[in-house]
């Protein structure tokens, strides 16, 4: 297999709770993750000289070891001693900096892509393992679908699907750090909790309303009070009819849940016309097929 195409999916929080923080700075985290069908196509080219090239729609994107995808190729041809190089394109439509990992599932998809072009044999666990290295996040951008995240980001459960429905995806003209947004957090004087078991009671019951009513972000408050655009976004996309709106992650992106296309293409729209986004998206879910 000389070349290899693949999608990387990017993700919401329907809930994001932190527990409390390490010693390392790393903070302990409850959170849902589900996700979308929103993604970049990322397509892996196997080369006869050794070496890892970045190509990107993307001018400001690194191309060198600051880029995450860059380090998923660097992880395995370090570990299994891949003679050649790989080029890399990345072709992104999932908001940068936005709380939606697109860069974890970019290198996701390398890690992924990889064990397959050059028969490295390992499993999804393992693929997993080799992912929390590079990022939190990654270990769930391989599993992919409805998952409980615990730990630093990195112990996964998978729950009952998210029933169907529309997601508006809106991420204002400005970029978040995550790094920041959580150093900011002081995570003893949090005084309301995200209800995640009433999340995952909701999914298990197939109930968008109950899911759509328990869903928190801990990170809001941190970030709404930098950008205050944010909430402005989720009041628009309540009177457009959403049955919940959220930040996800650190920010900027706020999503809304719908029930139906209709509503969710008027609200789409009413976002528009206040001009409070940048990159405005409808999207469905990706419910993952568990084996």
């Amino acid at each position: 297999m000389e070349k290899l195409e693949l999608k990387a999916l990017g993700k919401i929080n329907l809930g994001l709770d932190v527990i409390g923080r390490r010693d390392n700075g790393y903070h302990d985290v409850r959170m849902v993750m589900q996700t979308l069908y929103l993604y970049d196509n990322v397509v892996l080219e196997k080369k006869t000289e050794p070496g890892i090239e970045i190509e990107s729609n993307l001018f400001f994107l690194p191309k060198d070891d600051n880029n995450i995808a860059y380090k998923a190729a660097k992880l395995l041809i370090d570990e299994f001693q891949i003679q050649g190089g790989i080029k890399i394109t990345l072709d992104k439509h999932i908001p940068v900096a936005a709380g939606m990992a697109g860069g974890s599932s970019n290198a996701a998809a390398v890690l992924y892509g990889m064990n397959r072009m050059f028969g490295l044999g390992l499993s999804q666990e393992e693929l997993m393992e080799r992912g929390v290295v590079l990022g939190a996040d990654v270990p769930y951008c391989i599993m992919r679908g409805t998952v409980l995240a615990e730990g630093i980001g990195e112990v996964l459960t998978p729950l009952a699907p998210m029933p169907k429905c529309q997601i508006l995806i809106a991420k204002p003209p400005i970029s978040v750090s995550t790094k920041l947004v959580y150093e900011k957090l002081d995570s003893k004087e949090i005084e309301q909790h995200p209800d995640i078991d009433g999340i995952i009671a909701g999914l298990e019951a197939g109930d968008l309303s109950a899911v759509a009513s328990s869903m928190g972000n801990v990170l809001e408050k941190v970030t709404v009070e930098e950008y205050p655009v944010i909430a402005q976004i989720k009041e628009c996309m309540l009177r457009g009819g959403a049955l919940g709106a959220m930040m996800s992650g650190s920010g900027p992106t706020v999503f809304g849940i719908f029930k139906d296309r209709r509503t969710v293409k008027q609200a789409s729209e009413l976002v528009k016309e206040q001009g409070l986004a940048r990159q405005v998206y409808i999207a469905n879910v990706h419910n993952a097929r568990r084996r």
